[in-house]
């Protein structure tokens, strides 16, 4: 980790057991298993939203559907698109808090595709290329570079292997409120990233308050550091 910064200065709540996990797009809920596994040897009871990534309507709505399931004050997590998701779907009352794992911060009226126009990713490595049903994926031969550059090789073309394609709808698809402007919200930078640029995520976070830590990872960082990853879930739970 390089830094720590923010306030995340919000009304305190009591302190939450259950964690929500939302993935990106391009890939599935998978890979949070070693987060998972942290996070509930620690007490915390977890779920992870597996979305269809056909639109952000539809995946907002596959993620109320898991918070509803939840009992106490939830911790809700996004990651990359995910945080798009998570700031439309963050505003239930349940919803204590907001984990952004170098993710999409937008503000209500943006979309995905607006932010990510803002800063491009470095090197432009993130040429994601569209199907002709305009679904978009990171072509195999490009992916660990792209988007899991220090994960074990293996790892990497396994997350390749199984990659979940992104409906082009859903970046252009507006968020309807955004919930980190009522409620605390977390920030994991990864400094390393070729998906979400690292000066994007700043940029993002510098704007809503949230409390930052950086790492120094690629855009695989819940699968690269997922202790890191779980330290910034448990103190936004706190």
């Amino acid at each position: 980790m390089v830094a720590i910064s923010g306030t995340a200065a919000h009304a305190e709540t009591k302190p939450a057991k259950d964690i929500v996990i939302v993935h990106g797009a391009l890939v599935d809920g998978s890979g949070w298993r070693a987060v998972h596994d942290i996070l509930t040897g620690h007490g915390f009871h977890v779920t992870v939203v597996q979305e269809p990534l056909t639109g952000l309507a539809e995946d907002v709505e596959a993620t109320k559907r898991v918070i509803d399931q939840q009992t106490g004050p939830v911790v809700l997590v996004g990651h990359s698109y995910g945080g798009s998701v998570i700031t439309d779907a963050g505003a239930d009352p349940k919803v204590s808090a907001l984990v952004y794992v170098a993710a999409l911060q937008p503000d209500a009226g943006e979309t995905s595709g607006q932010l990510l126009s803002k800063f491009a990713a470095p090197n432009d490595a993130m040429r994601a290329t569209a199907t002709p049903k305009k679904f978009f994926f990171i072509p195999a031969a490009r992916f660990a570079q792209t988007y899991a550059a220090d994960l074990p090789a293996a790892d990497a073309q396994f997350m390749a292997d199984s990659e979940q394609q992104l409906a082009e709808k859903a970046l252009g698809e507006r968020v309807s409120v955004a919930s980190w402007r009522t409620k605390p919200s977390y920030a994991i930078v990864t400094s390393q990233d070729h998906v979400v640029s690292p000066e994007l995520q700043r940029w993002m976070y510098q704007r809503s308050g949230a409390k930052v830590t950086e790492v120094a990872a690629s855009h695989a960082v819940f699968a690269s550091q997922p202790a890191a990853v779980a330290s910034v879930i448990e103190a936004a739970a706190k």
